[in-house]
């Protein structure tokens, strides 16, 4: 199967599902088709904070087009914020759309978490995930958290290096999650993420929602 990433928003999250594919197609000893085209991350970052579904369904749907042209099959946006208007998207996209709202809550519905919390932008945590997870209950930060998480992440995104400064307010906002809030693990509600926490270096579990999708697209390929 041809895949085709809409990628670029932000870089970070573009070479988190590059390399992932890259390397579980090899493990696979199956042969990767991919097309990547870009779109752009500020771009995005405005049409979500307006809620403009209607101004990136258009950004994506110019972009299918290309991917079209260039024999894809399927259809991924890399990005958790990039799904704040995917279900309209689908509605008019050009190829079928790999969705990762509907991966993830499957995905946690398996694993049997009832109370998880979230880091990403400002929509994805006010939203709880856009309220795509049924079998769990998503827990947003509050106050100064949201918004400190919210300004952290998108500064990150938009230069694709987390500092610092940002690492710890992720980590900081996280452990008041799960101690005071009562998570039994931390959803990664965007995709950049992946620069700040790994499975195999944080302390507690994660919902790698990029992960996730990667691999639900790499099932799809291969079958």
């Amino acid at each position: 199967m041809h895949i085709g990433l809409i990628g670029g928003i932000g870089p970070a999250a573009t070479d988190f599902y590059y390399r992932r594919l890259i390397s579980t197609f090899a493990s696979k000893k199956a042969e990767l088709e991919l097309t990547i085209v870009h779109a752009d991350t500020r771009t995005l970052l405005s049409n979500l904070a307006r809620n403009d579904a209607a101004a990136q369904v258009a950004i994506y749907t110019r972009l299918t087009n290309r991917l079209v042209a260039a024999g894809a099959e399927y259809v991924v946006v890399t990005s958790i914020a990039g799904h704040f208007c995917i279900d309209a998207f689908k509605a008019v996209s050009p190829l079928p759309v790999v969705d990762m709202i509907s991966e993830v809550g499957q995905a946690i519905e398996k694993r049997g978490l009832k109370r998880i919390g979230i880091l990403g932008t400002r929509t994805a945590m006010e939203t709880r995930f856009y309220g795509g997870v049924a079998s769990a209950e998503i827990i947003p930060p509050s106050g100064q958290d949201l918004d400190d998480v919210h300004q952290a992440y998108v500064t990150m995104a938009a230069s694709g290096v987390v500092t610092e400064a940002q690492r710890l307010v992720f980590n900081t906002v996280s452990r008041k999650l799960l101690k005071e809030n009562g998570a039994e693990a931390i959803m990664l509600g965007g995709t950049d993420l992946a620069l700040a926490f790994s499975q195999q270096d944080t302390a507690f579990p994660l919902v790698d929602c990029a992960a996730i999708h990667v691999d639900a697209i790499v099932r799809l390929a291969i079958s």
